[in-house]
């Protein structure tokens, strides 16, 4: 039986003595495609294998992306709480920063005497100061109200000649009178504010 390769082999021969080729009828096509049958079952495999790891690496991806993504959106969610309630504790604050004490009225002079003032209601803030001539035990500077608040500055026979100063609050529904008295002074003042 002759071999593909030429070779002439015995007629009972199963497969060629030079180079081991089937002899056997149909053999010859089904030998052939076996090995290539083989090589595809390979390529499969190899190809199934890397969609495999492929498709395990995007699933991984996406998974680790939706935990990020989860737990930055509560840290957003977080945030924009802690915003909302500093913006509120801001809003508080500027809604008691906007008032403030402000100035109703400034008395001044010198010398020896007495003036009359009418203050309105409110939370009030009376601030004084005085300088004196000497250092008589009669100077002074006083401020009384009609609600009985006061306060004041006084130099004895033997303190020193300097300014001295003096401040009291208080609050009231209704209209006041102060009286403002000062004796032997260089210079005085007197300021009311208002808290509003």
């Amino acid at each position: 039986m002759k071999c593909k390769c030429g070779f002439e082999n015995k007629d009972n021969a199963k497969f060629c003595t030079k180079c081991g080729n089937s002899l056997a009828g149909n053999n010859d096509s089904v030998e052939v495609q076996k090995p290539n049958n083989k090589n595809n079952s390979k390529i499969i495999i190899i190809a199934l294998i890397a969609v495999i790891i492929i498709l395990i690496g995007i699933v991984g991806y996406f998974a680790i992306n939706m935990t990020n993504n989860v737990s930055h959106d509560n840290n957003q969610t977080n945030n924009a709480i802690d915003s909302v309630d500093q913006d509120n504790g801001k809003t508080e604050e500027v809604a008691s920063e906007k008032k403030s004490w402000e100035s109703i009225g400034s008395y001044s002079g010198s010398g020896s005497g007495s003036k009359t003032i009418n203050v309105p209601p409110g939370k009030i803030k009376v601030k004084l100061s005085c300088f004196p001539i000497k250092n008589y035990a009669t100077n002074h500077l006083y401020v009384e109200g009609s609600n009985g608040e006061s306060g004041g500055v006084d130099w004895g026979p033997k303190s020193p000649v300097e300014s001295r100063s003096d401040s009291f609050t208080y609050e009231s529904s209704s209209e006041e009178t102060f009286e403002i008295d000062y004796y032997e002074t260089v210079s005085w003042e007197v300021e009311f504010f208002k808290y509003q």
